[in-house]
């Protein structure tokens, strides 16, 4: 999963899931994000389900590709039961939040690609917490979906933090931090730039995270 770094950086992981547990733990703490056990757990079971390539890829005569998020939209529209319906919304939002916190960089520069995942992703977890029932499963399934709603950018903030942990700043990084934070207000990226010796004068224009 290494986005070209060196072969002497690499991590030798042997429990995926304990890493991404820990690594994500730590990143939440210095992103100042709180969020329920209920909801790190539900983002580490993303992280890790999403690290093997076919869950993440559909199968094509292509080979392997990533179905664009506005396909996956029109799918749940056109659902033929609330149940594939959910679970279509619920894919949505997983791959939105995993590709924007964990592969920003596959982007190539392209903001408006975070942005938009940003907000389709946002949008099917909070369309998934309204939808949830009032039992027990449905209360705390709609508890985690709404918490995901309401902090998607702080989450993708520490999944980039995860995602950089051998992360080298370039005249093109700074420039990308400062894209980012003039498009989406990320606190992380604002936080960044600040370490470089950037400050960000210019009010962002995107949304503030909660």
């Amino acid at each position: 999963m290494s986005r070209d770094a060196p072969a002497e950086t690499a991590i030798d992981v042997r429990n995926l899931q304990e890493f991404f547990r820990d690594a994500v733990r730590e990143a939440l703490q210095r992103q100042h994000v709180g969020v329920d056990d209920h909801t790190e757990h539900y983002v580490v079971n993303v992280l890790t389900m999403f690290s093997r390539s076919d869950a993440l890829f559909d199968q094509t005569s292509d080979g392997p590709r990533l179905k664009p998020l506005a396909l996956m939209l029109a799918d749940a529209a056109n659902a033929p039961s609330t149940e594939q319906r959910s679970r279509t919304l619920q894919r949505l939002g997983d791959v939105s939040l995993f590709v924007a916190g964990f592969l920003s960089h596959g982007f190539a520069r392209r903001l408006v690609d975070v942005d938009y995942h940003i907000a389709m992703g946002g949008r099917a977890y909070g369309t998934l917490a309204d939808s949830c029932g009032q039992g027990v499963r449905g209360r705390a399934l709609g508890g985690v979906f709404a918490e995901l709603a309401a902090k998607f950018q702080r989450l993708v903030d520490a999944l980039n933090d995860v995602s950089e942990m051998s992360w080298r700043n370039s005249d093109r990084d700074v420039l990308r931090l400062y894209e980012v934070w003039l498009k989406t207000g990320s606190p992380r990226a604002h936080g960044l730039l600040r370490q470089l010796g950037v400050t960000p004068t210019v009010a962002p224009t995107g949304r503030v995270p909660n």
